[in-house]
């Protein structure tokens, strides 16, 4: 790609920049520490809320059906409690919603500032929404508004990466892993102290810590301040899929090749190598998260540890995992995707297991399972994205934004499954007891 593949009615400006192989903007060593700086924040801000909402799933139906529900069921052996709406019903809620807009999201122009605003809106509303919330159906509305702002800042702020240094796909992974441990940890703690209406609304300062980030933080790949009205003018910050996809600041498209939607698909096909592991490791892991967690109960330590509190902290202990993994990239990489999801379907299975047959006799070892679990998750997160960044071709841009469907692919099937899957193995709990 030559530097005078982009083009904008201000020809004069980039014109000059071209010539002189100067750009306007160059991004200094300030600068990189800025950028890898704002896109943790911005990992962390864009997952907080989806974070928040599958930590909080166990309080937010039992909120409105109260803990002495005739419709709950309990295994009189063992004390759990089956919710009579599974927490793969909130997780659903959650990610259907962000699938559906990373399916549509690559194919739209538009610019991205626009998104950032849409996503922190999305994102202010669903705190408000939870915390108003009297019923299940405006309870799973605000579920659904946090998992809009997830998605679109997903594919948003992967496919934006593609304009600065690949050291802020590691910062931006690791940023996600850190939403996990904040937004599980600070869920559980809050709600030591304050009802669950007024931990909603001390979470609205995420989306005004994005707006600071993205807006205030971030050196962008051009000077707005400087009147210049191109976020390409770097010609070593162009992107590597411009025309109708347009996820820059600037307010032009370029004279660069334009995909057609059919080539766009085809484009696909090659991220399956990558989307195919991740979306394995992400069903195994959601539908443990989702599907089992609730059920994992021990009653041995129910004086300290009452049910909801345990699934809160198994939260917790499976985010602080995640965090880890998905900020080793730099010290560890794992080159056989293939192997991740063949050690998460174990994990899967042992735990599985354990619902049915209880055999595990302390909750620390469990504990030890859901760690290593968040681990392999955030590998397999972190590792895909990398990889696909290191990759020299022209569609790097539109590829970090779609293997981002391989996750929620996963997960969306995850939560179908659980659905079912919860009420057998409560009708078992029952029919065993």
């Amino acid at each position: 790609m030559t530097d005078k593949a982009f083009s904008t009615p201000n020809e004069e400006i980039i014109a000059e920049s071209d010539d002189l192989h100067d750009p306007i903007i160059p991004e200094t060593n300030k600068g990189r520490i800025r950028n890898l700086i704002g896109f943790w924040l911005l990992g962390l801000c864009n997952n907080y809320p989806y974070v928040i909402m599958l930590s909080a799933a166990f309080d937010l139906l039992y909120k409105n059906n109260g803990e002495s529900s005739n419709t709950d069921q309990t295994n009189s052996t063992n004390g759990t409690k089956c919710n009579d709406i599974s927490t793969g019903a909130i997780l659903l809620a959650d990610i259907l919603p962000s699938l559906f807009i990373k399916l549509v999201a690559p194919f739209i122009v538009l610019k991205t500032h626009y998104r950032v605003m849409i996503a922190i809106i999305l994102c202010a509303m669903s705190f408000i929404i939870a915390a108003f919330s009297t019923s299940h159906w405006v309870t799973f509305l605000s579920v659904i508004c946090a998992a809009l702002s997830s998605g679109l800042g997903e594919v948003t702020y992967l496919s934006y990466s593609s304009f600065f240094d690949k050291d802020v796909v590691s910062t931006w992974s690791s940023g996600t892993g850190g939403a996990g441990v904040v937004g599980a940890l600070s869920y559980a703690s809050l709600k030591e102290f304050f009802e669950l209406k007024t931990t909603f609304q001390i979470m609205l300062v995420t989306p005004v810590l994005t707006a600071i980030t993205f807006w205030i933080i971030i050196d962008h790949p051009s000077s707005m301040k400087s009147n210049c009205r191109s976020c390409l003018c770097n010609s070593e910050k162009k992107p590597f899929l411009s025309g109708d996809i347009d996820l820059s600041l600037n307010e032009y498209t370029t004279k660069s090749k334009t995909y057609t939607f059919r080539e766009k698909i085809t484009l696909i096909k090659p991220l399956l190598k990558y989307m195919i592991p991740l979306g394995l490791v992400y069903f195994a892991e959601y539908f443990i998260n989702q599907g089992l967690m609730e059920l994992l109960y021990f009653p041995n330590v129910s004086s300290w540890l009452p049910q909801k509190k345990q699934y809160r902290w198994y939260q917790v202990d499976y985010q602080v995992g995640v965090l880890i993994s998905r900020s080793s990239v730099n010290i560890f990489q794992c080159h056989k995707l293939w192997i991740l999801p063949i050690l998460q379907m174990i994990n899967l299975l042992i735990l599985l297991l354990n619902v049915c047959l209880p055999f595990i006799p302390s909750i620390w070892i469990v504990l030890a399972i859901i760690f290593y679990e968040g681990l392999l998750g955030g590998c397999a997160y972190v590792n895909t994205f990398y990889k696909i960044s290191l990759e020299n071709h022209e569609d790097k841009e539109f590829s970090m934004g779609v293997a981002s469907l391989g996750d929620s692919i996963g997960i969306a099937l995850a939560g179908i499954t659980a659905l079912p899957v919860h009420d057998a193995l409560c009708k078992l709990q029952s029919f065993s007891s």
